[in-house]
C-alpha cells in the first residue's frame, strides 16, 4: 500500500500503510500483541506501542530506558526523526 507523503499526519495513514512503513523501517511486530513493534539498533533498542489515542515509544540503552508518548497528529517525518534520534 502506498504511503501518504512524509508530512502527512499519522492519523491520515491507513493502518496497513503504517504497518508497512514500520516494517520497512526495521521494526518487527510482536507475535503476542499486534500493537507492539520492536526495533534493534547497535546502540539501543526501541519498543513502539500503537494505542487508540497515540503511540508510545520506549528506548533502552545500557540498562536505562526512556519513554515518550506521541500524538497521531504528528507527521510521519517528525515521528521518524524522533524515533531514530534514539533515547
Amino acid at each position: 500500500m502506498p504511503l501518504p507523503s512524509a508530512d502527512t499526519p499519522l492519523y491520515s495513514h491507513p493502518l496497513p500503510a503504517l504497518e508497512d512503513w514500520l516494517r520497512s523501517s526495521g521494526f518487527v511486530r510482536s507475535d503476542e500483541d499486534v500493537c507492539v513493534w520492536s526495533l534493534e539498533r547497535p546502540q539501543w533498542t526501541a519498543q513502539l506501542v500503537l494505542q487508540s489515542d497515540g503511540l508510545v515509544i520506549s528506548w533502552s540503552q545500557q540498562g536505562s530506558s526512556t519513554e515518550r508518548a506521541f500524538s497521531y497528529g504528528l507527521s510521519r517525518a517528525d515521528l521518524e526523526a524522533a524515533i531514530f534520534a534514539g533515547p
